[in-house]
């Protein structure tokens, strides 16, 4: 058993739950994003749902070994959130961290605090040597929380979330070792400077849930459709591949952004950084544009934008793309992007009935990067 504690963090007080707390956390847990990402929490939460938590359930996280705390404004006492930890695994001093964020705190650090006064307070009182925090892998928000907290993205939990249906999905796993500097983490892939990335003509942002039908639309025209090796070809897949977007952009495997024209706002296109070899600090950069903005110089912008922001300030020394030979519009906007002809890899990529196709490679280097004789 433990005995309740109160917490103190940056910003935000954790104390054991109290009666009084029962009308907002009620309004808290009917909150759509809440009810989809925590399936295990009734839903509709109801008011004896919320006073049962305050009254059994949260008592007995403490009986058993956790912990469960009402995060409330230390100034107002207005209730925040909600935070916990699970029962200490004490062969592998082990335990996992969570936590919930009302709407009205949402955007103030709240979790991040939390998590962090949580997690000092294991290490410190507890004796947790590594402290685990997992994640949807479709809530970006509560992974950039765990990596404001000092949690290193670790891997994927196959089949370890239950779903509402009773199906069953992954989690992404975070940990923390008492050994690892308090943090924030840095991101896989730094975000854009200033939050934007754009040369006027042409705007870029980060591809999102919103972009999915007009993505669809793009991906099933005939010419896109032949390029596209390996993508998602169902609408269904396309949503996944939007949701799942800041996730991969996190992790630093891969950054997918909408062009936009910057004149009117519109979805133009898509373009994508595929950071599959960091070790060798070589990204791949594909796009795709709609019919009615092509022959401005659009997807050209991008791919320049694109790479430069890769090279400045993601670390990347070679983005290279390809082409397949019949495609002479795709190597001009690469070469006014400023790649340069690399090579020809003949059978490189996977095509139609188990065929082979062939690839014309581009490169564009780093400039202070290169080698002398280049």
């Amino acid at each position: 058993m433990t005995e309740p504690v109160i917490l103190e963090g940056a910003g935000v007080r954790l104390r054991p739950f109290a009666a009084q707390d029962a009308p907002r956390v009620r309004e808290a847990c009917n909150d759509p994003l809440i009810t989809h990402f925590m399936a295990q929490m009734p839903s509709p939460y109801t008011e004896a749902d919320a006073d049962w938590w305050i009254g059994e359930g949260a008592p007995a996280a403490w009986r058993k070994g956790g912990a469960a705390w009402a995060v409330v404004d230390p100034d107002t006492g207005d209730l925040l959130g909600g935070a916990g930890m699970g029962q200490v695994l004490p062969e592998r001093a082990q335990a996992e961290v969570g936590y919930w964020v009302a709407p009205w705190a949402r955007r103030r650090g709240v979790a991040t605090a939390a998590t962090r006064a949580i997690t000092d307070w294991a290490f410190a009182e507890r004796g947790v040597a590594r402290m685990e925090l997992v994640t949807a892998p479709g809530n970006a928000a509560s992974q950039r929380v765990a990596l404001a907290a000092g949690f290193t993205r670790e891997g994927v939990r196959r089949g370890g979330a239950t779903l509402r249906d009773g199906s069953r999905a992954d989690y992404i796993v975070f940990t923390r070792l008492a050994t690892d500097p308090p943090g924030p983490v840095a991101p896989g892939l730094p975000d854009f400077p200033g939050g934007k990335l754009t040369d006027g003509a042409v705007r870029l942002r980060r591809l999102g849930p919103g972009d999915a039908e007009a993505l669809f639309a793009l991906s099933q025209l005939p010419e896109v459709r032949r390029s596209n090796i390996g993508g998602p070809s169902t609408l269904d897949g396309v949503r996944e591949r939007c949701a799942l977007a800041e996730s991969e952009w996190l992790a630093g495997t891969r950054a997918v952004c909408a062009i936009v024209d910057a004149a009117t706002g519109e979805f133009a296109g898509d373009i994508g950084l595929f950071y599959q070899e960091p070790f060798l600090r070589q990204a791949i950069l594909g796009y795709s544009l709609r019919p009615e903005f092509r022959g401005r110089g659009l997807a050209s912008r991008a791919a320049r934008l694109f790479s430069d922001w890769a090279m400045a300030d993601a670390g990347v020394i070679r983005v290279v793309a390809g082409t397949f030979p019949y495609n002479d519009a795709s190597r001009r906007v690469l070469e006014r992007a400023g790649f340069e002809r690399e090579g020809y890899l003949a059978a490189r990529l996977p095509g139609p009935d188990g065929t082979r196709v062939d690839d014309i490679q581009y490169v564009r280097i780093a400039p202070h990067r290169k080698s002398p004789d280049q």
